[in-house]
């Protein structure tokens, strides 16, 4: 991984170098300078002219600039590179980075400007190439930066230009399309994986462990002898050491670049303010800045390489993208963590513990001050038992998981998403530079009050407020332009259309959507118009358009929305596939439905639904016709989307096309009575009736009668089954309170052959176990106590156990005592009597059931 595709500041120390450690869970830094890989006091060309220079090695003349290596996104190296800088005051400060940035460096001294914040790079010609330069308040990046900017010191990026590495990566990129492979380019051989230098250095030592190494001999310990520059000369030479190991061919080809330019900026910098120059680098960096090269070896390395224009800026940025798990190899497992501990002046276990305990208080969580006093004495007892020189992040979290978690890993996993890792959104300034939809999305963001949050957040939206109406408008539009900052979600507590429920979560990410997106126009609502009418065009099936169609009308797209129905009504004239107008349909009724309340003129959109419905009605009978299994299952879907779709509808919605209900009910009457038609969209046709009231229960009966009969194959006649009961619409609750359709079926399934049964069982099975569990135990229940003469279809009244001709009034009564009892409630002179009917005793316990067998117990 590359340093700009890592996500760090030129990458976490190094390509594989120091960036594989980037961010231990554990590392404390507190009152120490760790983080400090490298760094010696090197020589260079000072102010000798270019001809003298290109015979000249940096470092090879004493007195060179002060190389400061670093661990990205360290709170020690953080301390570190201040101490040194207080101590060494240069005249520039160079940091490693993409040096087009420099022209946004005053920036960062802007009151607007709060960190995390990130460099975002994209190549003009295509925004979708792009690389971020992540920066925290704890990187060490960022204070070089802000220290260069309060002293007015010069502060300049000097690593390899984003115009070069974009488009290097680019090639890349297609050099693996075209089987290449990896780090491919002129024919170079792919580099060998380098050895990690701090696993390497934990091994020396005789730790398996490298991050717990780092964090005990570097971010744990003190400044030692007061001298800022130590622990840099140390570690430099660890790191010297190391690179002299690889293998000249390992040398990854990518560094040998980025190293030369950067030592050729450093020259420049010596050039033009003498040896005061400091440099803030990864320390894997540090041993090739020093290695001596002339001028004229760097140059040939940069020669010829590709190169595209590119636009920067600042984009805000989160603790939850610089961890690992957000994808960036650069960043630190515990950003939440590293922040604390570079605020934090003192006794930063035990600020952490009170803000851990605030957090789960604010859960209702029981947490005291003596939880928060038990847990830092733990951590602190734990660091001594592990021989660690500071309680870390995992003793601290072994002391909240005992003391304030009772040993649940669930409060703790509240404590690392809330606190370890954290949602933290930066802010850059309104003057940063942006393209214009991004400046217009600002602007539309601070007329409707909706600020992007790096939390996610349920949004409510009442579409009958202007300000809600909106804000649903411009999360529409976004999400049609790729840009999912929202997405929507199951309302509660109403189903209305006049209701909407978002989820919102702003990522970094969004910030490259916007700029994409910005070729389609320079506002938001240009933009989304622009984007619909070319998707209307390249979609490809019949839903898609409508689907698109129904985006255009939430998002409020009146121009968009006339290409698109053009584009549909043709699509719909030349499909005949009934599945795919049966699909489109819903996409278009619902639109229908949300025009009540968003205002928009949906004329157009009524014929085409209508005449989409007229054509499924014709050619749905012809279609449901010598079907297999699947298809017929995927038919009785289609079925069920048309059926929604025209109850949702209703004649009232289409003006001079009055009976669309009534031809759809004639429709299913047919379907019932073919038997050509397949067992499962039969059984279904039926139920829908019956569910509108179109079928009397007597005819019902008859239906199901013929379909069960000894004369219809027993597969056809489970799959009737199926799709009469099926169990997400209630057909169980159907046969719980209907007599004669479970006396119908308990009656076929009994009948069936062996043979029969072995193949209509898995059918059966998978109906029936889609029921609730209660719902079973009744059907269950019923069939047990059933009618004696299996076979016979019962009549209502028949002495079925459980059914009735009518209501028994003496059971029901029975009821109210225990009903009053459970309430609360003080009984009356009537509920007395119902009590004494259905023998409530003294004692609080009422005998329920005609025949006094079931007892239910109530407490006094």
């Amino acid at each position: 991984m590359t340093d700009v595709e890592g996500g760090g500041v030129g990458g976490a120390a190094g390509v594989r170098g120091v960036e594989g450690a980037g961010g231990g869970s554990g590392a404390s830094g507190v009152d120490g300078i760790g983080g400090a890989d490298g760094a010696s006091r090197v020589g260079g060309s000072g102010g000798a002219s270019e001809a003298e220079g290109c015979e000249r090695a940096v470092g090879a003349v004493p007195g060179g600039p002060l190389l400061l290596g670093v661990r990205h996104h360290g709170p020690g190296s953080a301390r570190a590179v201040r101490a040194a800088l207080e101590a060494a005051r240069p005249r520039v400060v160079l940091i490693e980075g993409p040096p087009e940035a420099d022209a946004l460096v005053p920036l960062a001294a802007d009151e607007e400007m709060r960190p995390p914040v990130a460099l975002l790079a994209h190549a003009v010609d295509e925004p979708g190439r792009s690389a971020f330069w992540p920066l925290a308040e704890f990187s060490p990046e960022w204070v070089a930066l802000r220290w260069a900017l309060d002293h007015d010191v010069p502060a300049r990026f000097v690593d390899l230009p984003a115009a070069h590495s974009l488009a290097r990566d680019h090639e890349e990129r297609d050099g693996e399309e075209a089987g290449g492979g990896p780090g491919e380019r002129s024919g170079a051989p792919v580099p060998e994986a380098r050895v990690d230098p701090l696993a390497a250095l934990a091994r020396a030592a005789g730790h398996d462990d490298p991050e717990r190494w780092w964090e005990d001999v570097v971010e744990h310990r003190g400044p030692g002898d007061g001298n800022a520059l130590a622990p840099f000369t140390a570690l430099e030479e660890a790191m010297g050491a190391l690179r002299e190991t690889e293998e000249d061919g390992a040398d990854d080809d990518r560094d040998r670049v980025r190293e030369a330019y950067m030592r050729l900026q450093v020259r420049a910098a010596q050039r033009e303010f003498g040896t005061d120059v400091a440099v803030v680098c990864g320390a894997w960096h540090v041993p090739a800045l020093r290695r001596g090269v002339t001028v004229a070896a760097d140059r040939a390395l940069l020669k010829g390489l590709p190169r595209t224009k590119v636009d920067l800026t600042w984009v805000p940025w989160t603790h939850r993208r610089l961890s690992r798990s957000g994808g960036y190899g650069a960043g630190v497992e515990s950003p939440g963590w590293y922040a604390h501990l570079f605020a934090a002046a003192d006794r930063p276990v035990e600020r952490w513990l009170t803000r851990v305990a605030g957090l789960l208080r604010d859960e209702d969580r029981l947490v005291s001050p003596g939880h928060v006093i038990e847990a830092a004495r733990l951590a602190g007892t734990l660091a001594a038992l592990r021989g660690r020189p500071l309680a870390g992040l995992s003793e601290t979290t072994d002391a909240v998981r005992a003391v304030m978690c009772d040993g649940s890993d669930v409060p703790l996993a509240l404590v690392r998403d809330r606190l370890v890792v954290g949602d933290v959104l930066g802010q850059v300034p309104a003057g940063a530079p942006a393209v214009p939809l991004q400046r217009d999305l600002a602007r539309t963001q601070r007329r409707l009050r909706l600020k992007p949050e790096a939390r996610r957040r349920e949004l409510e939206l009442d579409l009958r407020k202007d300000t809600d109406a909106g804000r649903s408008r411009l999360l529409h539009r976004l999400r049609l332009l790729g840009v999912d900052w929202g997405e929507p979600a199951a309302s509660r507590g109403s189903t209305g259309t006049f209701r909407e429920t978002w989820r919102l979560r702003w990522e970094p990410e969004l910030s490259v959507r916007v700029a994409e997106a910005g070729v389609w126009g320079t506002t938001v609502l240009a933009a989304a118009t622009a984007r619909a009418e070319a998707d209307a065009v390249t979609v490809g099936g019949l839903a898609e358009v409508t689907a698109l169609a129904e985006r255009c009308l939430l998002a409020g797209l009146p121009d968009a929305l006339a290409p698109v129905m053009r584009i549909l009504a043709d699509r719909a004239a030349l499909d005949t596939d009934v599945g795919h107008l049966a699909q489109a349909l819903p996409a278009l009724v619902r639109s229908l439905r949300y025009g009540d309340v968003r205002g928009t003129d949906t004329r157009a959109l009524a014929e085409v639904a209508a005449g989409l419905a007229e054509r499924v009605f014709v050619g749905l009978p012809a279609a449901c016709v010598a079907l297999d299994a699947d298809a017929a299952k995927e038919m009785r879907g289609h079925v069920d989307t048309v059926h929604g779709a025209v109850g949702l509808l209703g004649d009232a919605s289409l003006p001079g096309r009055g009976g669309l209900r009534s031809r759809w009910q004639e429709v299913l009457r047919t379907l019932c009575a073919r038997d050509a038609v397949p067992g499962v969209v039969r059984g279904r046709a039926v139920r829908l009736l019956l569910d509108d009231g179109a079928l009397a229960p007597d005819e019902v009966a008859r239906f199901m009668g013929l379909a069960l009969s000894r004369g219809a194959p027993p597969a056809d006649a489970a799959a009737w089954i199926e799709g009469f009961v099926d169990g997400g619409s209630g057909g169980g609750m159907l046969l719980l309170h209907d007599e004669r359709l479970l006396a119908l079926v308990d009656a076929w399934l009994t009948g069936v052959t062996a043979e029969a049964f072995t193949d209509v069982l898995p059918l059966l099975r998978r109906t029936f176990a889609a029921y609730e569990p209660g719902v079973r135990r009744g059907l269950g229940e019923l069939v047990r106590r059933g009618p004696e003469a299996r076979g016979s279809v019962t009549a209502t009244g028949s002495g079925t156990p459980g059914f009735a001709p009518g209501l028994d009034v003496e059971r029901a009564d029975a009821v109210l005592p225990v009903v009053r009892l459970l309430l609360g409630l003080a009984f009356d002179g009537a509920e007395g009597e119902s009590a004494e009917a259905g023998n409530t005793e003294g004692d609080g316990r009422s005998r329920t059931g005609r025949d006094g067998n079931e007892l239910t117990e109530v407490g006094a």
